[in-house]
């Protein structure tokens, strides 16, 4: 198992590299970039003007101006303005500088924040914390009990009508579910028991203790129950069928023929079984939980989240933060399936990874 994990971490430097290689390259052509934003604000231009056309280097036909509005101003404030965003360097030497200061776990400062990235990840981390927590454990909590109930009672009554819940949980988007809540629950055209913004009240500092957590769970009723909806249906399915398609096996007739009660057939030897395809989506669910399934729910919620962030700071090309938090995924990512997969040899102690290919 040891080579197994070094092999596995080693196998990450070469897979974040590629990540990262590809959307910097990608990043390179993509029009509108930090110093076209400058000359923007400056010259009062519109978006629709900011992101038009050719990237960053725009070169004239008599080579005056290096970017799409940038005429009539000094060419040494625009030399200026390079130097500040680093675009005075080739790209290969900014990629590979970027490389190296990421590896230090150095995420350098926002282009347009005037702050440390980390320190804005670090800020920004307990809304998408409180969101991805409470997701994982609400929708673990209610899909595997629900779904080892749907597979030993396949084909009932309850089976029916629950299934029916929960496709339509599925099929309707978590946003559009968001928005139908704050009209019925939030000050809507109904009822207004619920606040539709940030994860706790102003006054919260002041609050006694006892209230703190009321008003945490007050604020975070709506966007939990939106993110639900949709988080419990997946799990749900894939529990059931794979309870079902362990119950068929030979080794539950053999249990039975023992004399093992259903309970001890169903946690004692098919749930191991079962489970595993479960453990397999967890670094997906992990993942999107944490920091890309939330990013409908933090604007119609007003979480101020690392989602909502990252997409700000794609908008505004603010590419520090586009890199740190694609890099900072991407290896929590890379970790979580690692972790993933040493959770399967401790479930069913018959896998051996050291004998297969990574």
């Amino acid at each position: 198992m040891g080579a197994y994990i070094l092999r596995r971490i080693l196998l990450m430097i070469p897979t974040i590299f590629g990540i990262m290689a590809i959307s910097f390259a990608i990043v390179q052509f993509a029009p509108g970039g930090p110093v076209e934003q400058v000359i923007s604000d400056l010259t009062n231009q519109g978006a629709g003007d900011r992101l038009s056309g050719g990237g960053d280097m725009l070169q004239n036909a008599g080579g005056e101006g290096a970017y799409r509005g940038s005429q009539g101003l000094d060419p040494e404030f625009i030399a200026k303005l390079e130097k500040q965003f680093g675009f005075d360097k080739p790209p290969l030497e900014r990629f590979f500088t970027m490389m190296w200061d990421y590896m230090r776990f150095d995420f350098g400062e926002s282009f347009f924040r005037n702050t440390d990235v980390i320190d804005l990840i670090a800020q920004k981390m307990p809304v998408s914390i409180s969101l991805g927590v409470w997701i994982l454990v609400f929708s673990y909590a209610i899909s595997i009990p629900l779904g080892i109930k749907k597979a030993v009672q396949d084909g009932s009554a309850f089976d029916v009508w629950t299934s029916g819940i929960i496709i339509i949980g599925y099929a309707v988007p978590s946003f559009l579910f968001g928005i139908l809540l704050i009209v019925l629950f939030a000050g809507g055209s109904f009822l207004d028991w619920f606040p539709l913004r940030g994860i706790v009240s102003d006054n919260f500092d002041s609050l006694a203790w006892w209230q703190k957590p009321l008003d945490y769970m007050w604020h975070m009723t709506l966007p939990l129950i939106t993110l639900l909806l949709s988080a419990f249906a997946t799990t749900t399915l894939l529990t059931k069928n794979s309870f079902i398609d362990e119950i068929k096996k030979q080794y539950v007739t053999t249990a039975r023929a023992k004399g093992l009660n259903e309970r001890q057939v169903l946690y004692g030897h098919v749930f191991r079984n079962a489970m595993l395809i479960i453990i397999a989506g967890f670094p997906g669910a992990f993942i999107s939980a944490f920091f890309t399934g939330s990013l409908l729910i933090e604007y119609i919620f007003s979480l101020d989240g690392l989602g909502r962030l990252g997409y700000d700071s794609i908008v505004r090309r603010d590419y520090p933060i586009v890199f740190a938090t694609l890099f900072i995924f991407s290896l929590m990512g890379l970790v979580v399936s690692l972790v993933s997969d040493l959770i399967y040899t401790w479930v069913d102690p018959r896998i051996d990874f050291d004998r297969r290919d990574v």
